[in-house]
């Protein structure tokens, strides 16, 4: 895939998936974010998730499209394992960008329903992961991706960036 389509690619599916799951449905769980904001010690941490769920969900996007000259889409794949960036600390930097974001809001409007609508996307993300993504990336991509995946953990993200050898 040549980096403009993979450009455009990964930017049309950032709205399409991760707009749609943490931008649409909290809205609409908000009453389009009417309501009140929560106390300020809640509204400046929520603000943080957010923002910085932001910076490592748009930078792990940029790393598909750039190093690995594909889409987050499964329709459309990377032609390379992207282990950069973000990668070298986290295997799933876009999911947990996309929870750290709804958890911010759910901060930001003090809502619960966001905390069980994040918990709903979790479990959903954590399933489709283990019997999709991790199987797929194995055969794709074979001892590379076991290698990676050894070294780096999926959730929780490591304090020192992995070094691919």
């Amino acid at each position: 895939m040549r980096k403009p389509s993979a450009i455009a690619g990964s930017a049309a599916f950032l709205i399409l998936v991760p707009g749609v799951v943490a931008g649409l449905i909290p809205w609409f769980l908000t009453d389009g974010y009417g309501r009140p904001l929560s106390s300020p010690a809640m509204v400046t941490a929520g603000s943080i998730l957010i923002l910085a769920g932001l910076v490592v969900l748009l930078h792990s996007f940029a790393r598909f499209a750039l190093e690995g000259a594909g889409t987050p889409a499964p329709i459309a794949p990377t032609e390379r394992l992207v282990v950069g960036g973000a990668y070298r600390y986290v295997r799933n930097p876009m999911y947990v960008a996309v929870l750290s974001i709804i958890f911010g809001q759910a901060l930001l409007f003090a809502d619960w329903s966001l905390v069980v609508y994040a918990g709903v996307v979790a479990v959903t993300v954590f399933t489709f992961v283990k019997l999709y993504e991790e199987p797929t990336l194995a055969r794709r991509y074979g001892n590379e991706y076991e290698a990676y995946r050894r070294a780096v953990p999926g959730w929780l993200p490591r304090l020192t960036p992995w070094k691919s050898t």
